[in-house]
């Protein structure tokens, strides 16, 4: 079933919470994290990573990628997806890697019907941390803190994606009302 913006609103007001999932995307790993948002409460529900095996083609790994997630969004069914905008100074090669890696994430989502939000390293960082040039360590304890989890997720991908849902769970509500308002 394709799910529409209306179809979304009326999961999540069902449910009395929103489910977020934060994407951290790559080729060899891929972070993931799904929370919960209830009022200005938020709770983990289930994070890890899909890992891919090196020397394998990259066909091989993207699938993997994509069919993994597909099994993901399945059983924990967000509402909705949140991705970090790709930033790369040096490395083309790797570039187009995790360039292709989110496109197969992206489509996943997609087919699923769910909406999907963008956010630059600075956007989440100011949302974790309150601070958009903070270090990487200061934005994982952040994230231990604010889900109260007994350590910081790792490998670093898995913080990283929470981090980005994070950072949509405090966006979700102002970016909704704008654009219910351009909608009009």
């Amino acid at each position: 079933m394709k799910r529409t913006n209306t179809y979304v609103r009326f999961m999540a007001r069902e449910r009395k919470h929103l489910r977020i999932l934060g994407i951290d995307p790559g080729i060899a790993i891929v972070g993931f994290g799904f929370i919960d948002k209830a009022g200005s409460k938020v709770t983990p529900v289930q994070y890890g990573c899909i890992q891919t095996e090196a020397h394998t083609p990259d066909e091989e790994r993207l699938l993997h990628v994509y069919e993994a997630m597909l099994q993901l969004i399945d059983k924990y069914k967000p509402d909705s997806v949140a991705f970090e905008k790709l930033f790369f100074n040096r490395n083309v090669t790797t570039a187009m890697s995790v360039s292709q890696a989110r496109g197969v994430l992206i489509l996943a989502a997609t087919q699923r019907g769910l909406p999907i939000a963008e956010y630059t390293p600075m956007q989440v960082k100011q949302a974790v941390v309150g601070y958009g040039k903070a270090e990487k360590k200061q934005v994982q304890e952040m994230v231990r803190m604010y889900l109260k989890l007994q350590a910081v997720p790792k490998p670093d991908d898995v913080a990283d994606a929470l981090a980005v849902a994070i950072c949509h769970a405090h966006s979700y509500t102002l970016n909704s009302k704008i654009n219910e308002v351009l909608r009009k």
